[in-house]
């Protein structure tokens, strides 16, 4: 019985998902002055896509204050592809991407009409001009999302973070939020080589464990650290704990 229902609740969720897809696919074909419509349906769509991937996403409020600010950075670890969905699903954000997904079959036009920043993780041009226009996103009132790993590193937390959320910080003075993203069955969410993301989606889908624990922590105000590397140090530091506790 359990079964049936799952599948029942799948199958509405592809049908829901469906219908608001094409909506704002079409939509995203429009040209609009000023920011586009899409852009307002994204988070909905988000939604949408998550409950067709029958994905449980949980937010832990870890932060101490009453609520977040209404401005700020958000940066989280990258394991896998659905955060490009599940954190504009759950936080009002402007995601920053690499440039292919500028190209994915019809993922790739409505995200151009949600007002995605784009970057070139190999050109150093590409990654100093998405810094001015993250600048500029975020003076506009526009709250940021970027994984400041670099991409998709595995489930366990990379090396290094990038300093580029970190600069943007201190150039606004807008606070970073840090999220650390657990997926409770790794092996099926984390995106490495040889899958594409066809396979990771009907990976996800057919996940032992739905659940994505999204865990938010104090935001970090840049007038607490000296300059921008004493602030991604400890924003590692602060990730590299949640790995131990969630991840190892």
């Amino acid at each position: 019985m359990l079964l049936l229902l799952r599948l029942i609740r799948r199958l509405l969720g592809w049908a829901d998902f469906l219908v608001v897809c094409i909506a704002v696919y079409l939509l995203a074909w429009l040209p609009w002055p000023g920011r586009h419509p899409v852009a307002r349906l994204f988070p909905a769509w988000c939604r949408a896509f998550a409950r067709a991937l029958d994905v449980d996403i949980r937010v832990h409020q870890k932060f101490r204050r009453q609520h977040l600010p209404k401005r700020y950075i958000l940066i989280a670890n990258h394991p896998s592809a659905f955060e490009d969905i599940g954190i504009p699903a759950m936080f009002d954000v402007v995601s920053v991407a690499k440039l292919q997904v500028k190209d994915w079959f019809i993922a790739g036009r409505i995200a151009r009409a949600a007002g995605t920043l784009f970057v070139d993780r190999d050109n150093p041009d590409s990654r100093k001009q998405v810094i001015q226009e993250m600048v500029g996103a975020v003076e506009a009132g526009q709250n940021i999302a970027l994984y400041p790993e670099g991409g998709c590193k595995g489930r366990r937390l990379y090396k290094e973070f990038k300093t580029g959320a970190f600069e943007v910080s201190f150039r606004t003075g807008v606070p970073i939020l840090p999220v650390f993203l657990h997926y409770e069955a790794q092996d099926d969410f984390e995106w490495q080589p040889p899958y594409t993301l066809p396979d990771k989606i009907r990976h996800i889908m057919r996940a032992a464990n739905n659940r994505a624990n999204y865990y938010v922590y104090e935001p970090m105000d840049p007038k607490d650290y000296a300059d921008r590397y004493a602030m991604k140090a400890a924003a590692y530091e602060l990730f590299a704990r949640c790995n131990a506790q969630y991840l190892e």
